[in-house]
């Protein structure tokens, strides 16, 4: 007999005898039909995306499949199995660096251009005067906001990437528009150029795409981990164990620069 205390419900997904089904949807209908960011955009949102936004998630996923051997997620994810542990502790020590400092950028850069939009819809501003007063407050209060400039990169490909193609695909430029917005204030106040960086442009997408900010660090973690267990496999396959590893003392010695070709 069933304890009806115990009772609990849940929307994701339903499984019954040769039948699974997410959201709804069955999966082996889903199977060749849906990409990998359409079906992460059903499992979170609840519904499947338009084809232009499937495409976007795509990107944002791909856009931040890795950063080399240096970020503190890959070098977690590289030290533990160093030691021995199995792929799965050793990704998901890798998982488990990821927070406020490492991929909560995205989080943090979606509550600022909202508080951006807030003041817009309260008071009727433009895009320019709200982001002014924005910046002002995050300098008054000595808070950086997340988002802007980057260790390594003047300029980072990835985000002109996604802006074209959030632009192509007609995503919605509000958002957008918000960011770069920040970015010439930020450059006015504090006299120094801190572009958008990657994790700027997928919280802007994200914005324009209506997700919670609360599913920012998803976004970051789904997308890293192919890029962690391909560390974790070069650690286990080709390295010693046990070795000392230097976050900046090492080369590439893979592939040469190559670039995609154009189909047909």
């Amino acid at each position: 007999m069933t304890d009806k205390s115990l009772h609990w419900k849940t929307a994701v997904s339903k499984i019954g005898p040769n039948e699974v089904r997410l959201r709804g949807y069955r999966i082996d209908e889903l199977m060749g039909r849906t990409t990998f960011g359409q079906a992460v955009y059903l499992a979170l949102k609840g519904e499947l995306p338009t084809e232009n936004a499937g495409r976007i998630i795509d990107a944002i996923l791909v856009s931040s499949i890795d950063h080399g051997a240096t970020p503190p997620s890959a070098l977690a994810a590289m030290t533990v199995a160093s030691t021995g542990s199995p792929l799965n502790a050793a990704v998901a020590s890798g998982i488990l660096a990821i927070s406020k400092y490492h991929g909560g950028a995205i989080e943090d850069c979606m509550g600022a251009l909202l508080q951006v939009q807030d003041k817009i819809k309260a008071r009727q501003l433009e895009i320019g005067v709200a982001a002014e007063e924005l910046v002002g407050e995050y300098k008054q209060i000595r808070r950086r906001i997340s988002g802007f400039g980057h260790r390594l990169h003047t300029k980072d490909p990835r985000t002109e990437r996604l802006f074209t193609l959030a632009d192509e695909l007609n995503i919605g430029t509000h958002y957008l528009e918000i960011a770069q917005a920040i970015e010439s204030e930020l450059e006015k106040q504090s006299g120094k150029k801190l572009p958008i960086n990657v994790d700027g442009a997928i919280a802007a997408v994200l914005c324009e795409l209506e997700f919670s900010p609360k599913l920012a660090n998803a976004f970051f973690m789904i997308a890293r981990l192919p890029g962690l267990v391909a560390h974790v496999y070069e650690e286990q396959n080709r390295h010693r164990p046990m070795r000392a590893i230097h976050p900046k003392d090492h080369e590439y010695d893979g592939p040469e620069d190559r670039r995609m070709q154009d189909n047909g």
